[in-house]
């Protein structure tokens, strides 16, 4: 093992050296030099006094000056030719508003269009504009919709792409006309952060998207040839006396529900045994900001409203040796988050579980970015109640970035995490480095000091340095990334190393002690004029020591991936892997094959198969001797959507996870193909959509794991459930939600959540719980009103 360890740092070595010199595959992918704004003429927006409205373009009524502009060039399939379907934008503006407007040309029958709720319409034909407000070639306003006017906006960065957790207020409409679509915007100055100089210069870029195609078009010309879009967007001014105002905005907000669930204390007590209770919450709260400089801005919140109303989507969670990472969706921290974002993720929101005050300012002064969150949080406490740790964690996150060069940028961060005796802090320097159109750097390096106390749960479970008891520790933490992205290759070449003792409370870090390189080479072909949009070899290379220079892993993967037009892929991927897990060393290797198509406007596909051998990472009491072991492994992902109207969508997901015995690994006494685990996961989601604005929300999930209690120790795999040593292993959800969203702010949800399992109450039992075949048992009912309102000055 050690000569493959050799073999891969020597192939590592000489693969990073060889992209970094870049000499042989810059010349394969020889181009013209990319679009860019100091190519591209000024442009001027003219000022109107009557704003243009969508029955004009309807109608052919009279209108004032506007800027027209109608050589989209294709993004994708193509590279600058000219679009497959004409397409004009128009573009003025007054005192308050920027309006831009669409006419797209098609046949009707072909555009794809459903009324859906805000930011769903991935499948969908639309229309949209970048704003690089500053002009600073980072970052850019997007807002975007669909033929029929739905709305979707984000904030796009340069290395991290689109933030769709930014919502604002606008106005739109859409219609589809025998000749094609009419898209509408009004976008107020006041949902937009701007310098407050007199006249101003933006940069601008128009799209439009035609799925059926895969193909997206761009005014102006904009190329995968070069990494990076903002750089190339056209220059647009004559925007003069323009400012966003005041802004200040107020989202008071009231709640409450009904709760009915089963109480088990924790841990199990005799005295205390298993109950079902009721509850009754009201609660209310308020948000505000407020705008300083046109650019920089100020949220403070009171009782914040973090109940969220979008549910996490289904993922395989049994015999997983790290961490599942689970998104963020509760507003007050998704808005905004790019700000605190890092190469290493330092800052990951969900460990905040329970604030009642916080404060946060975001925003942009000349070439410096800053985000900054001050937050507290009950939920540690709530263990201790009456104790001497009965008290909150306090919170606090800092970013700094200094922009400079091509899209370069230097950035600082900071965190703070204190509860008790307890304390995790976090410094950071971090970096991305534009060398040219295609080459970019990004790297990080962090340190962290952390206080234990022997009376207190250990901070950063993932850390074996933890396990030295009370006391100070420090660790270290450093990445680097190099990138070549073009329209042809896609490389990285990707090194991490954290030590053991490294902790980051406030972020997501699954794993520790690593040194670990990782190479990526992708090469895609992409022929013109033909139904295949784009094939091409996938590799990717992974080896990783401990501090001691052991080996831990090793992989090696080779696929194939072939993209046609109806928005349909097929990709395959054979690997190699080898681990080190409680001391051993696992062998191990996996085929995957998948695919995902939308053949029909009212029809999506999507399917993976993943067959090979896998741990057992959680070994039952039949193991002996106990340690891991490995098994066959079969996967199955499945899921389709319905459209048969504009308005109705069903959505149904199925996941499949089968750990089964192997001939030469399964323990003695247990024999090959037996059943080691199995989990069963499926989604039904239903969405109706009466108008832009409101909706109906039906989801029934069911997850069950069937696991042979010899073989695998589901007390271990399906952690701690209402404090006692007996889990549930089948789980039923119904949960049904009415939205009336008017705009972002201003909302009304009624929701409904009901939870079986199969528990039931057994005095008999040490923890007052048993099992049953099936999840009839509720443990878990909530009735919820929830109403919100934007005032804005």
């Amino acid at each position: 093992m050690h000569s493959m360890g050799s073999l891969l740092r020597n192939y590592f070595l000489w693969l990073f050296v060889f992209c970094a010199s870049g000499m042989t595959l810059r010349a394969q992918v020889a181009a013209p030099p990319a679009p860019g704004s100091s190519t591209i003429p000024l442009s001027r927006i003219p000022r109107v006094h009557r704003a243009p409205k969508l029955a004009d373009f309807l109608e052919d009524h009279a209108r004032e000056a506007e800027l027209s502009v109608s050589d989209f060039r294709e993004y994708q399939p193509g590279d600058g030719i000219p679009a497959t379907e004409p397409t004009t934008a128009y573009l003025s503006y007054d005192d308050q508003n920027l309006y831009v407007v669409f006419v797209c040309h098609d046949d009707p029958a072909q555009v794809r269009a459903h009324l859906s709720k805000r930011e769903d319409f991935d499948q969908d034909d639309g229309v949209g504009i970048l704003l690089d407000t500053f002009r600073d070639f980072h970052r850019a306003y997007y807002f975007a919709s669909n033929a029929l006017g739905v709305q979707a906006d984000a904030i796009y960065t340069e290395g991290q792409g689109y933030d769709f957790s930014f919502d604002t207020v606008w106005e739109n409409e859409g219609r589809v006309t025998k000749d094609g679509y009419v898209v509408w915007f009004s976008i107020p100055f006041k949902s937009l952060r701007f310098s407050h100089a007199p006249e101003q210069t933006w940069g601008i870029a128009v799209y439009r998207a035609i799925v059926r195609k895969n193909e997206y078009d761009y005014w102006p010309y904009i190329t995968q040839r070069a990494e990076g879009i903002t750089q190339q967007f056209a220059p647009a001014g004559g925007f003069e006396r323009i400012s966003p105002g005041r802004n200040m905005q107020f989202i008071p907000y009231g709640l409450l529900a009904g709760n009915h669930f089963l109480d088990q204390p924790n841990p199990p007590n005799a005295q205390a045994p298993p109950v079902f209770r009721d509850a009754f919450e009201h609660r209310a709260g308020l948000d505000a900001k407020f705008v300083v400089k046109d650019a920089l801005t100020f949220d403070v919140t009171l009782n914040p409203d973090f109940s969220q109303v979008e549910s996490n989507d289904p993922q395989v969670t049994v015999n997983q040796r790290f961490a599942v990472f689970f998104p963020e969706k509760r507003p007050f921290f998704i808005e905004n988050a790019g700000f605190f974002a890092t190469p290493l993720n330092l800052f990951f929101s969900r460990q905040i579980a329970d604030p009642q005050f916080g404060a946060r300012v975001t925003g942009k002064l000349g070439q410096w970015t800053l985000g900054a969150l001050l937050i507290d949080d009950r939920q540690p406490g709530r263990r201790f109640r009456g104790g001497p740790y009965d008290t909150r964690a306090a919170d606090g996150v800092v970013r700094v970035t200094r922009e400079f060069g091509k899209q370069s940028f230097l950035g600082g961060f900071f965190s703070s995490r204190d509860f008790a005796d307890t304390s995790n802090r976090i410094a950071s320097l971090d970096t991305r480095l534009k060398f040219s159109q295609n080459w970019i750097l990004y790297g990080q390096m962090a340190h962290s000091w952390t206080r234990q106390d022997q009376n207190l749960p250990q901070l950063c479970q993932q850390s074996t340095a933890t396990a030295q008891g009370p006391g100070s520790q420090q660790g270290n933490a450093s990445e680097a990334q190099l990138d070549y992205l073009g329209r042809h290759w896609n490389l990285t070449s990707k090194y991490d190393d954290i030590s053991p003792n490294f902790c980051a409370e406030l972020g997501f870090i699954p794993r520790t002690d690593i040194r670990q390189a990782q190479q990526v080479v992708d090469y895609f072909w992409r022929p013109e004029k033909s139904k295949i949009v784009d094939f091409g070899p996938l590799t990717r290379g992974l080896v990783n020591w401990n501090r001691n220079g052991q080996i831990q892993d090793w992989e090696a993967d080779l696929g194939f991936q072939i993209d046609l037009t109806r928005q349909t892929s097929f990709y395959a991927t054979r690997s190699e892997v080898y681990e080190l897990f409680a001391g051993l060393g696992f062998r191990k290797h996996a085929s995957l094959a998948g695919f995902a198509t939308a053949p029909k406007n009212w029809l999506a596909l999507n399917g993976q198969f993943t067959t090979g051998i896998q741990e057992n990472y959680f070994p039952g009491p039949g193991v002996v001797p106990a340690q891991a072991f490995l098994g066959n492994l079969k996967r199955i992902n499945l899921g389709f959507t319905l459209r048969p109207s504009s308005r109705f969508r069903f959505d149904e997901t199925y996941i499949y996870y089968r750990l089964g015995g192997r001939a030469g690994t399964t323990p003695a006494g247990f024999s090959p193909g037996q059943n080691i685990l199995n989990n069963h996961l499926t989604r039904s989601k239903l969405n109706y959509q009466f108008s832009r604005e409101f909706s109906l929300r039906l989801i029934l999930d069911y997850n069950a794991t069937l696991a042979n209690g010899g073989l695998v120790d589901l007390q271990r795999e399906l952690g701690s459930f209402l404090g006692g040593p007996t889990q549930p292993t089948k789980h039923f959800t119904g949960d049904v939600l009415f939205t009336y969203l008017l705009h972002p702010g201003t909302a009304l949800y009624a929701g409904y959540t009901d939870n079986y399992t199969n528990l039931s109450l057994d005095p008999a039992a040490s923890s007052g719980v048993g099992l049953l075949h099936s999840p009839t048992t509720g443990t878990g009912r909530v009735f919820f009103v929830k109403f919100s309102y934007l005032l804005r000055y």
